[in-house]
């Protein structure tokens, strides 16, 4: 536990600020997995028009630093690619 006046403020926020993270991550990870879902059942539509609001999660949570920069653009990546590939094989 936090001794000092500062180091106890400082937990207090960071508290506060782990339920927000924590709830963007969820929501990114549900979004994505969703997503992914669509996919491997075949409805290619439905995913093409779900794959902003995954863009969209993903985005927030590289901006709010909850995942690297990098590896939202590799989530992006992986999931357009995964897109192309079951349009290739349908």
């Amino acid at each position: 536990m936090p001794i000092t006046k500062g180091a106890i403020k400082t937990h207090r926020s960071s508290q506060k600020k782990r339920v927000y993270n924590v709830r963007r991550k969820v929501a990114m990870h549900d979004v994505v997995k969703e997503l992914r879902t669509l996919i491997t059942s075949g409805d290619l539509a439905t995913a093409e028009q779900k794959l902003p609001n995954a863009y969209k999660a993903i985005d927030k949570a590289a901006k709010r630093g909850i995942i690297k920069d990098n590896t939202a653009s590799r989530k992006k990546s992986r999931l357009m690619a995964a897109i192309k590939r079951a349009k290739t094989t349908a």
